[in-house]
């Protein structure tokens, strides 16, 4: 086992333990979230994204983080993740500065927390899961055959 695959698999894990939380508040209302229709609703009526396009970022937040524990898909999966915290950061966050609201004295959250999950899902889509992942398991099975 080389230490590169133990990297990936810490930054799959990392970002899913993060993220995963954020998912299941839209997707099933856990965590004081208010579930897909509260979410669907929300980003429609407050951000302004159609409705198909909150339906995927309930997906990306809820499905992609158990892709990216089980390596299954891994590029995909960031990728998604990539796309939907760029853009939170973008049409949400960037108005309220850098900051996380620790001080309860911003209008919002800053971009902080947005700015790692993108840079951990963008080195994922570039170096995929590693050995450690059943995306690996698949291409090691297919050499086989």
């Amino acid at each position: 086992m080389r230490a590169g695959d133990v990297a990936l698999l810490i930054l799959r894990l990392t970002l899913a333990v993060v993220l995963w939380p954020h998912g299941a508040q839209k997707a099933l209302g856990w965590f004081g979230g208010g579930g897909i229709a509260a979410t669907v609703g929300g980003l429609s009526h407050h951000v302004g994204i159609p409705a198909g396009l909150a339906y995927l970022v309930i997906a990306v937040e809820f499905l992609g983080p158990i892709a990216l524990v089980l390596g299954a898909l891994t590029r995909l999966a960031a990728l998604g993740i990539f796309v939907d915290m760029f853009v939170a950061a973008y049409l949400v966050h960037a108005r309220n500065g850098f900051f996380m609201n620790f001080s309860g004295r911003q209008a919002g959250e800053g971009i902080e927390y947005f700015v790692y999950a993108c840079g951990v899902a963008l080195a994922l889509v570039v170096a995929g899961a590693g050995a450690l992942s059943l995306d690996a398991a698949f291409v090691r099975n297919r050499a086989r055959r």
